[in-house]
Parts: structure tokens; C-alpha cells; sequence
């Protein structure tokens, strides 16, 4: 596997002595209100120069750790379950190597590859989940792979308990009865994430940790297909992400992030830091 031209600053190891490997799906075919997150991967990468590789927050540097950045996957448009295969094929061969993989969108939808693959090396995965959406619809205007569905094909290959969700602030009416039964939902906020990241800690259990970046207040992030107002702050998000790096995480993923909905470009801005911290939080 050959290093990306561009790279995430900082990100720039040999995959032989990485411990995190970067992939990009730049996929955003079911989208259901404002397209362009096909864009986000690669906006990070460039953007990224903006940012230190320092993080004060944590006293961390980038460039004490190995991080490989292969790029972005070509994905197929016309096609979301050719598209879910060739990210599940990229994330099982990083995680057949022992390094973690770390997914950049695309929309949420491609969450799903990424799990496939996960939960074949790893049966008694948990997934964590943080976004201002349940994604738990069973099929969207009758398509049953969408990002408004994610969560609950997700559901499909784990079952009741293994699912963790932060943030949930939008969905249908069945989408929120069937996490009172199914999954440990817990809208509006991180109430509940210090007790959820202790139990998986002490249990040791594989984590799958997704970020969908709407999660996000829209007066801090606009730059993505569905705001939603009343979403948390970089600070809690951030404290947040810390908490979850304290259990077993082996795979996670950003994704979301629509760049030209932001001309300000202060949304890639937040998905670079929030990237950063994220990486530096994994990195032992």
C-alpha cells in the first residue's frame, strides 16, 4: 500500500510501522437533503496544513506517532452496496495487519463497510455512536442502504445492546421507539457517556467508534448535508472523544463534512482539529 500524495499533516509513516492507517470514502450517493459530502476526505487532507500537529489539549504531537495515510478509495457512485464492499475490503486488510483503521467521509452510509469488517474479526463488537440523527430507519423512500438507515444495518449484524448512541436529536417516531428497545440511545447530549465508557473499559470489549460530525451544533459546524440545531460544542465534543479512546476502540470514523456548504471554511477547519484530536486520543 503506497502513501497518499497529499497526506493529513502529520500522517505521512510507512504503513509497515503505522499504528493508525487513514482511508478516505469520498461517497455520497444517498444522500437525502444537501449533497457534497463526496468531498470531505479530501478537503481534511488539504485544510489539514492550516493545523498544527501539536495538540495543547492533549500534549501531543502527530509527529511522535506513525500514522499512514493511504488516501481515498475510488468508489463506485451508481452503486452503494460496490462502494460498501470496497471500503469493508480496505478496513479488513488494515485490520488483518493489526492497525487501526480510521475511515474519513463521505457521508454515514459508508460507516457500514467499515463494520462489516470489523465485526468479522471482531463478534462481540460494540459500536459507539455520536450524531444528531438515529439513522435508524429500516429503508429510506424504500431504499434499504442510506445514511438515514445506517445504524440499523448496523443493528442487523450485532443485535440489541452492542449499540451506543450521543447526541440524537432527529428521526421519525419509530426510529426513537425502536432504540428504546434495541439500542441505549441518549438524546440531546453526552449524559450517560462517562458510565457507557466505564462499562466497556472494564469489560474490554472491541469498540467501533463513529463520529457523525452534525453532532455538532450547526452555528459551529454548518458545513454538512442535515443540520440540526441545539448539537453540542467542540469542547464537549472533544471531551467526549477522550472518554470513549479510554476503551478498547479498534476502528472509527469521521464523516459528514460537506466543505462548499461552509464558504467560510471554518466546518473543515473543525473536522481537521476534530480528526487530530481524535487520532492523537487513539494513539497509545
Amino acid at each position: 500500500m503506497e502513501r497518499n500524495i497529499e497526506t493529513f499533516i502529520g500522517c505521512d509513516a510507512d504503513y509497515e510501522n503505522a499504528q493508525i492507517v487513514l482511508y478516505g470514502a469520498p461517497f455520497d450517493s444517498t444522500t437525502s437533503f444537501r449533497p457534497g459530502a463526496r468531498f470531505g476526505s479530501a478537503a481534511m487532507r488539504h485544510e489539514s496544513f492550516g493545523l498544527e500537529t501539536y495538540s495543547p489539549y492533549q500534549d501531543k504531537d502527530l509527529t511522535d506517532y506513525a500514522v499512514f495515510d493511504s488516501g481515498d478509495l475510488e468508489l463506485s457512485f451508481g452503486s452503494a452496496e460496490q462502494a460498501l464492499r470496497d471500503i469493508e475490503a480496505r478496513a479488513a486488510q488494515i485490520l488483518a495487519d493489526g492497525k487501526l483503521p480510521l475511515l474519513f467521509g463521505g457521508e454515514h452510509l459508508v460507516t457500514l463497510g467499515a463494520v462489516r469488517a470489523a465485526v468479522k474479526k471482531y463478534p462481540d463488537l460494540h459500536i459507539v455512536h455520536f450524531d444528531a440523527h438515529a439513522d435508524l430507519r429500516d429503508d429510506y423512500l424504500g431504499a434499504k442502504l442510506s445514511h438515514a438507515c445506517v445504524i440499523r444495518r448496523c443493528h442487523d449484524l450485532i443485535g440489541d445492546g452492542r449499540i451506543h448512541q450521543f447526541c440524537i436529536r432527529s428521526g421519525d417516531r419509530e426510529e426513537f421507539r425502536f432504540a428504546k428497545e434495541h439500542t441505549e440511545m441518549h438524546p440531546f447530549s453526552f449524559g450517560g457517556l462517562e458510565e457507557c465508557a466505564a462499562g466497556l473499559k472494564q469489560s474490554g470489549a472491541p469498540v467501533y467508534f463513529t463520529i457523525d460530525l452534525d453532532c455538532l451544533d450547526p452555528a459551529v459546524f454548518p458545513g454538512t448535508g442535515t443540520p440540526e440545531a441545539g448539537g453540542v460544542t467542540f469542547p464537549q465534543l472533544l471531551q467526549a472523544i477522550l472518554k470513549i479512546s479510554e476503551t478498547n476502540v479498534i476502528g472509527a470514523d469521521l464523516n459528514e463534512l460537506a466543505p462548499m456548504l461552509d464558504p467560510t471554511g471554518a466546518s473543515t477547519a473543525t473536522a481537521c482539529k476534530t480528526a487530530r484530536e481524535l487520532m492523537l486520543a487513539l494513539l497509545r
